[in-house]
């Protein structure tokens, strides 16, 4: 404090030195306009983190007013945020570390022989310890970049949690529409084959047969309907408000080179909290220097060398080891980024053959359904039997329903994508 007070008066005399009184009246007069404001420690930890700054950056590919942008709000606006909490207490310890590099000040109290109680104030202050202070000021920093990717993960994961059930319902919707047509078309050749069957035409087989398909029929649309109920249940139940009345689809517009995957990002924010956990390993290692000193009854002051660990034939390769982390952490972060890009290639790959085949399955739905329409026409002119009838349209509901399985799949792998890469909420919303 009195080396301060001493630099702040040399500061006061150079300044009233040169500038004069007008000088004076007109720096006083700007520097309330021309100061910035103060940033807080964690604002400056987000300005300075290239982390942080790129997480914020990361922009949602949920189309504006989709129904996906619509899940994802609702979604996002239940969320407990229990990774905020974490990150929370990371900012926390974060400030409490930037303060390390002050004196520290505790009480000493003793019991004197004569049964007296003696109390004193002791003043410490680090002067050199290989960098310790400042690798636990760097890891409380690295730590607060850990706990904000984990809270950018766990909001990404939450959202697709959220689209996987919206899209299991709508395509459980799809499936019932589909199958509640197929329950009308097989009814109606029900019907007919009951009649030709009373009227003695034909075979009460066939007429089994068809009821056995109805039944069928009949079971997957009761199952579409309750995949469908059970899916909107469990959205509402994450979700604020009622869910039920979005309905449709959106194209994601996602691909590889749009951000890094957040996995690379996390063992990049480890490997910096690693590389100073080692710094302060390394410092633990080796001898300190402090100042210290008690004030009360009997004050005194003096240098102090101290260390963790005292000196020893292991010390160095101890020391070699803690070298050795920061290779570890390096290779770690090469790992996740070879294993987040194959994993963008499969899903590149996978997403590129799901909507080939959707698309072969759509072709060959309009071709099943001309070959239909040819066989009813020739079933009203008296050329085709009811049950060929039948075997045509069983294999044009076929490809109608692959073609729906094949289409969401491929909307699922998009999803999954992006959450891959931490694109499903905007990183400042975050």
């Amino acid at each position: 404090m009195c080396a301060s007070a001493i630099v702040l008066a040399g500061c006061l005399s150079d300044v009233g030195g040169n500038a004069g009184a007008g000088d004076m009246v007109a720096m006083q007069s700007t520097s309330g306009t021309t100061t910035p404001p103060k940033l807080t420690h964690s604002e400056k930890i987000n300005a300075q983190s290239d982390i942080i700054q790129g997480l914020i950056a990361r922009r949602s590919v949920l189309p504006d007013g989709s129904p996906y942008s619509q899940v994802a709000t609702a979604v996002l606006a239940a969320n407990s945020r229990s990774a905020e909490s974490e990150l929370r207490a990371a900012q926390l310890r974060s400030r409490a570390a930037s303060k390390n590099w002050l004196p520290q000040i505790g009480p000493n109290i003793s019991l004197t022989s004569l049964g007296s109680v003696v109390a004193n104030l002791v003043v410490e202050q680090v002067l050199f310890d290989n960098g310790r202070k400042k690798g636990e000021r760097e890891f409380a920093v690295a730590d607060v970049e850990v706990a904000a990717v984990a809270l950018a993960a766990d909001t990404n994961n939450r959202v697709r949690t959220g689209l996987d059930l919206y899209i299991a319902a709508v395509e459980a919707r799809e499936r019932l529409v589909l199958a509640s047509k197929s329950e009308k078309d097989i009814s109606h050749f029900e019907w007919v084959m009951q009649q030709r069957v009373q009227g003695g035409v034909s075979d009460s087989s066939d007429l089994h047969v068809l009821r056995q398909k109805l039944l069928e029929i009949r079971a997957s649309k009761s199952a579409a309907a309750e995949t469908a109920t059970t899916a909107i249940a469990e959205l509402n139940a994450m979700a604020i408000g009622d869910m039920s009345d979005v309905k449709g689809i959106a194209r994601i517009p996602v691909s590889a080179a749009l951000a890094q995957p957040l996995s690379v990002t996390q063992a990049e924010a480890e490997k910096i909290r690693a590389v100073a956990a080692a710094k302060v390993d390394r410092a633990r290692q080796l001898p300190g220097l402090s100042a210290s000193g008690t004030v009360g009854e009997g004050s005194d002051f003096g240098l102090r060398i101290n260390t963790d660990s005292l000196l020893g034939l292991g010390t160095g390769d101890r020391l070699k080891a803690i070298e050795a982390t920061n290779e570890a952490a390096g290779r770690r972060v090469a790992q996740a980024n070879e294993d987040a890009n194959r994993k963008l290639r499969k899903f590149e790959g996978q997403i590129a053959s799901k909507e080939r085949q959707a698309a072969e399955a759509a072709g060959l739905t309009a071709q099943a359904k001309k070959n239909l329409d040819l066989f009813q026409a020739q079933y009203d002119a008296g050329q085709r039997q009811v049950m060929d009838v039948v075997g045509v349209y069983e294999t044009f509901a076929r490809q109608q329903e692959n073609e729906v399985s094949l289409k969401y799949e491929a909307i699922r792998l998009r999803v999954a994508m992006a959450e891959l890469l931490g694109v499903l909420a905007d990183g400042s919303a975050i």
